[in-house]
């Protein structure tokens, strides 16, 4: 693991935690049930169901459980079995906003892969919690672990200059 990335994963660790101290979990995504039932919302909505996808325009909202992901437009791949429609996909573009109780995570583009458990952001990727927060090019969600990764991506891309920054509040201490 290169030196910069190692740093930045302590610090995103480092930001999960800092919620520990008021009793609240390290993320409101660790543990999240990726096979919970999905409520999907739009201005439009076309089914290709040939290509096994459904493509969503306009104000797209998609809610499960805690987790709520906003977006100008969805594309949802699913395979048709027996058992019925199952998503195993969901590519977000245009503004992405994923939102949990305690964090926001904002990029240009998304993808839920929900077989794997992960979310990933591209495009000037902002994640915030209560006032502290993590800016770079990507940044890569584990739902299982709860671990968030922000990666500063090429230089001159996204805007990061190929670093990934960071704003952390610290706790006041008496004395």
């Amino acid at each position: 693991m290169q030196r910069p990335l190692l740093i930045i994963t302590a610090l995103a660790t480092l930001f999960g935690v800092v919620g520990l101290a008021n009793a609240e979990p390290v993320s409101a995504l660790k543990g999240h049930d990726s096979n919970a039932p999905i409520d999907v919302s739009a201005d439009r909505m076309e089914v290709q169901d040939r290509a096994d996808r459904a493509v969503m325009a306009g104000n797209v909202h998609v809610k499960q459980q805690q987790l709520t992901l906003d977006t100008a437009r969805l594309t949802i791949a699913y395979t048709n079995g027996p058992g019925g429609l199952k998503m195993q996909r969901l590519d977000a573009a245009g503004g992405v906003v994923v939102k949990s109780p305690t964090e926001t995570a904002r990029g240009a583009f998304g993808v839920y892969d929900l077989n794997r458990k992960l979310i990933t952001l591209v495009g000037g990727v902002q994640l915030i919690r209560q006032q502290s927060q993590i800016s770079g090019s990507r940044l890569v969600i584990d739902l299982t672990t709860g671990r968030a990764v922000v990666d500063g991506g090429a230089p001159g891309l996204g805007g990061s200059g190929g670093r990934v920054t960071g704003h952390f509040t610290v706790p006041q201490r008496k004395g």
